[in-house]
């Protein structure tokens, strides 16, 4: 009798033993760029300072567990004609063939592959496109936190990054009187996010 019961214990496992679930895990939110509340910028060497400037139109999302910001994707667009350095004559140039040629590649884009995190620091790895040219590049971010609004739920983040325009098809440059030349090749990015989850 004993025999029997052991061996129908063998063939009917679920009966002796309850099946164990684990929860499935959360979806992973989706938070909308803030604009109003965000920057993209960047500077680059002109002679012996610095120009500054950035852009005034881009959108974009950041798909994550708030918990688990590691785990997410970040997609970004910002269109090329929005750029300004407080000098009309200079963001026309800026969006001639000789920069960003905007006409005919009029949206940049930045696409996440993956993240590694430690602590509140991040490597944010993921691809640059610009003027139809597309490079691997990785941003250092930091999480800012997560605040409660009106509006819903608000995360931040800033990253920084450098890239070197020569690897974007962005060549022009002038000799400087006296050796060297106008412009630097380096352009230093600077990224501050807010975005926000909205209320369902």
């Amino acid at each position: 009798m004993l025999v029997r019961l052991f061996a129908a214990a063998l063939l009917v496992p679920a009966l002796i033993v309850p099946a164990t679930t684990r929860p499935a895990p959360a979806a992973p939110a989706v938070w909308n760029i803030d604009k109003t509340h965000s920057n993209v910028s960047f500077q680059i060497r002109h002679f012996v300072s610095k120009v500054r400037g950035s852009f005034t139109d881009f959108k974009g999302t950041i798909t994550a567990d708030p918990d688990a910001w590691q785990n997410g994707q970040i997609d970004v667009q910002i269109t090329a004609t929005s750029i300004t350095t407080n000098n009309d004559r200079r963001d026309a140039d800026l969006r001639s063939r000789n920069f960003f040629a905007a006409d005919s590649f009029p949206t940049i884009t930045f696409k996440s592959t993956r993240i590694e995190r430690s602590g509140d620091d991040g490597k944010i790895y993921g691809t640059l496109t610009m003027r139809g040219v597309t490079k691997s590049i990785v941003l250092d971010g930091h999480f800012n936190g997560i605040q409660k609004s009106s509006q819903g739920d608000r995360v931040g983040f800033d990253a920084t990054t450098t890239v070197n325009r020569m690897d974007y098809g962005v060549k022009w440059n002038r000799a400087a009187e006296g050796g060297g030349v106008m412009l630097g090749d380096d352009v230093k990015i600077e990224i501050n996010v807010e975005a926000v989850r909205a209320r369902s």
